[in-house]
């Protein structure tokens, strides 16, 4: 299932304020308000799906982009661009600082 990124239409609670991922199928109808406060939202176009995970000898790029998205408080990209990558614990730290239980 993709990851999908809203941002609020106004000013919304701490959840939606910078933006929030949501794990969806593409089936779904994109969400219309935050699941916290109810403010309306609107589907972002992420720029991850543009990104390709580097080759093996790009280490320190990855960890770049890791941390960015980790700084951004970015979970669910950070959780799968680790995960594609081989770095199980770390994708499943960022999968449950997004708010998915396993």
């Amino acid at each position: 299932m993709p990851i999908y990124e809203y941002v609020p239409v106004r000013t919304g609670c701490s959840y939606c304020g910078r933006g929030f991922d949501a794990l969806q199928k593409m089936a779904d109808p994109p969400l219309k308000a935050c699941p916290k406060c109810g403010v309306l939202v609107r589907r972002a176009f992420s720029s991850f799906a543009a990104c390709s995970v580097e080759a093996p000898g790009d280490a320190e790029t990855l960890d770049t982009k890791l941390r960015d998205y980790e700084k951004r408080g970015m979970w669910s990209h950070a959780a799968e661009l680790a995960d594609k990558s081989s770095l199980k614990e770390r994708a499943m730290d960022n999968y449950r600082r997004a708010g998915y239980n396993f």
